[in-house]
């Protein structure tokens, strides 16, 4: 594989404050030591990206934080609430070898399906819960080289995986 995906959905946000819009709603505490569980397998496994393509929402940059990793993020309005076409066209637009993209669902579930040749063996592939992450090998010079059901399911993982 020449390109790597890792694929996140935020973690468990708040709805604690009713004022807050969905755009600038934080991390609930399970949301917060999920992330850090996550960002902790990514290093345990040798999953680090070197590029980020973030939602600019808060919980999604929040979930960034949390993971502790050192890559340059670009902060994206258009990955906010994305579909899977969207996100697709973002991803093509990558640089980075190993690339970590952290949104939200339906759409992540969805891009999730559409960019591999087959499922991982996972029983919540499917509904990918929060903080849920897909790494996905392709064999592309590069993103922009990039076709449907072309990715190779290498790991997927929830959160209750790792912290339960």
């Amino acid at each position: 594989m020449t390109r790597r995906l890792i694929l996140m959905r935020h973690a468990k946000s708040s709805w604690g404050d009713p004022m807050l819009s969905d755009h600038a709603r934080p991390l609930n505490g399970r949301g917060r030591r999920s992330a850090t569980a996550l960002g902790n397998w990514l290093r345990h496994e040798g999953y680090l990206p070197d590029e980020v393509l973030c939602s600019s929402s808060v919980r999604t940059r929040e979930t960034l934080d949390r993971l502790n990793i050192d890559a340059p993020a670009q902060f994206l309005d258009n990955l906010y609430h994305a579909s899977p076409h969207s996100m697709f066209k973002a991803l093509t637009q990558a640089k980075g070898q190993n690339v970590l993209m952290l949104g939200h669902n339906p759409g992540i579930a969805g891009f999730a399906e559409i960019i591999l040749a087959r499922p991982p063996d996972h029983p919540r592939f499917h509904d990918y819960p929060t903080c849920a992450t897909l790494v996905a090998g392709f064999d592309i010079e590069d993103w922009s080289d990039m076709t449907k059901a072309s990715g190779t399911p290498l790991a997927f993982v929830i959160p209750r995986e790792l912290t339960d």
